[in-house]
């Protein structure tokens, strides 16, 4: 096989997928090398038309898993656990990672040929113009080098390929971007979102805006991409191409242009640098199967192995120039860990009339946009949060054998109207602290060689206050929005939250104007590697409150534009 490429893309997930699809169609060479093991797209991985019955325990969680020791990090995500698409996530008992005692972090992980864009939550949310600006108003973490205008063109592009369902809701939190029809609301949802537009100017409960297609384009059927069938199966694996993953998506359109290499099984030991010429020239691997340690060239390096993986995978470069990772001349590198986290969960039932039912199984839920930009007079902290939410399921849909009552009275209750529930998420902004940081492990070592992750962070004061505030909101908000029998719950001040949890990872190799301080410059080219660029959620400097997917891709395909222009004039 020959070792020598344009571009090497490391990991094939949400972002080396854009990767990969940009540089092919612009006819490089591209190297795709993925460490774990190859998935085909509709193959005998994908559950999705399997029966329950067909399934490992039904697909309901298999405790002895836990017992073993095996999947700890999914044991608080019990829908994560299920057997039905448990083989997507990564056993921790074979990828060990370390953290302190009592600052557990969860790190969810997909090691397969298309990462965790097979089980990613399709949720596709535009950052705003503040989001962008936050860094530099208050002053905590690296100032963003680039603005929503920068992305705007790039977020528009990616959306058109991908499919997300959508309303234009018009709010300047939540930029509309370029939208297929969207889901709709539950009877129940859409009476809280009026009730809370007579009471609110700045609180919108808006559906959720899903990479789920419902109109299909002529692109979209050609890559074999049809409806959304609305049987919430994703995570499984979709057959129909309706969900955007990698195998759906990218991966296909660059496998079209011929110009694609995909090794899979293949661990990323070490970005490889040439001291005279002040580039990398490359990687180096490790067989994940026999051991044995390979090199591939290329004239630009693309790292994409999500957040955590790339962090490790740079600190674990090191040469004389670069003693303690490589692009590390700043010192940040590993730093300003971040990652969403909630610390409160509220329920109430929705007083609508009861003969009213949803049907089928929406592939979305509903959103609730940060409207705590701006520092109000109720604020103690500064950022915001925001509330994934829900009102889909009833209680009279819930199975038999979870219902009070025998017999008769059992069977009476089957198919019977009942109240509406709603639920409520908070997802919230942590800061970007520096002390939040990644380092390798000084002794453990995986079973490959690789030295073990050893991750420090921890959620502090200002968080914390947005707990306590998003508790009061919540509250107030189901109650103007006409909602009864509401129950808060928030996580005590002595209890620990853990980070992790919302798979929203981010940072260890921030953007930046400053070489001295950040990672990468405003094209996520490493301020001391020009030929090496790093697009995954390691580049993010803050974390916003909306799901960062969206955003990971607008930024591939834009530096991968960028890059591509100065290997047109070898330049890198």
């Amino acid at each position: 096989m020959n070792n020598e490429f344009d571009v090497i893309v490391v990991g094939s997930g949400i972002t080396g997928g854009w990767a990969a699809k940009e540089f092919c169609e612009k006819g490089f060479n591209t190297l795709v090398l993925e460490r774990g093991r190859h998935v085909e797209h509709r193959g005998p991985e994908y559950k999705d038309f399997e029966a329950p019955w067909d399934l490992q325990n039904r697909g309901m969680p298999d405790e002895a898993l836990a017992e073993n020791g095996q999947y700890a990090t999914l044991r608080q995500k019990g829908h994560l656990y299920k057997t039905d698409a448990l083989h997507f996530f990564v056993d921790d008992k074979e990828s060990p990672y370390s953290f302190p005692e009592d600052k557990p972090f969860m790190w969810v992980r997909g090691h397969q040929l298309g990462g965790r864009s097979l089980t990613w939550g399709r949720q596709a949310l535009r950052w705003s113009k503040k989001d962008f600006q936050a860094n530099a108003n208050d002053g905590h973490g690296i100032p963003w080098p680039i603005g929503y205008e920068d992305l705007a063109p790039w977020y528009s592009y990616v959306e058109k390929f991908i499919g997300v369902a959508a309303n234009k809701d018009g709010l300047e939190t939540l930029p509309d971007g370029e939208f297929q029809p969207p889901w709709e609301m539950s009877y129940a949802e859409r009476f809280v979102s009026d009730n809370l537009a007579k009471q609110y100017k700045d609180r919108h409960l808006i559906i959720g805006r899903s990479a789920n297609i419902t109109s299909p384009t002529e692109e979209q059927v050609a890559l074999g991409r049809g409806k959304c069938q609305a049987r919430s199966y994703c995570r499984r694996g979709c057959s129909f191409g309706a969900y955007f993953s990698s195998q759906s998506a990218t991966l296909p359109a660059a496998q079209k242009t011929g110009h694609l290499t995909i090794v899979t099984d293949a661990i990323v030991e070490r970005v490889d640098y040439d001291e005279k010429n002040k580039r990398a020239s490359g990687v180096t691997v490790i067989d994940a199967n026999t051991m044995e340690k390979r090199q591939y060239k290329g004239r630009a390096v693309f790292l994409c192995a999500s957040a955590l993986g790339t962090v490790q995978i740079l600190l674990n470069s090191k040469s004389d120039a670069f003693p303690h990772g490589i692009a590390n001349s700043s010192g940040a590198l590993g730093h300003y860990i971040m990652s969403h986290f909630t610390g409160v969960v509220a329920s109430a039932d929705v007083d609508v009339e009861e003969d009213k039912f949803a049907f089928g199984r929406r592939p979305i839920a509903t959103y609730i946009p940060n409207y705590r930009h701006d520092k109000l007079a109720d604020a103690d902290f500064v950022r915001g949060f925001g509330f994934q939410t829900t009102a889909q399921h009833r209680f009279s849909t819930r199975p038999s054998a979870k219902r009070p009552g025998i017999g008769i009275a059992a069977k009476k209750q089957v198919g019977q109207p009942g109240p509406w529930q709603f639920r409520a998420f908070m997802y919230g902004e942590i800061l970007p602290y520096f002390e939040n940081v990644a380092k390798l492990h000084p002794t453990k070592k995986d079973k490959w060689g690789m030295p073990l992750l050893h991750i420090d962070a921890e959620v502090r004061e200002n968080e914390r206050k947005m707990i306590k505030q998003a508790a009061k909101d919540i509250k107030e908000m189901l109650e103007a929005g006409g909602c009864s029998n509401i129950e808060v719950s928030a996580i005590p001040e002595n209890k620990h939250i853990p980070l992790g949890k919302q798979i929203h990872e981010m940072g260890g190799a921030c953007m930046g104007s400053d070489p001295s301080t950040s990672v990468l410059n405003s094209w996520n080219q490493a301020h001391d590697v020009p030929n090496l660029f790093v697009t995954d959620g390691a580049c993010m400097a803050s974390t916003a409150t909306q799901n960062p997917s969206l955003t990971y891709m607008a930024i591939t395909a834009r530096a991968a534009d960028y890059a591509a222009t100065l290997l047109k004039e070898n330049a890198i």
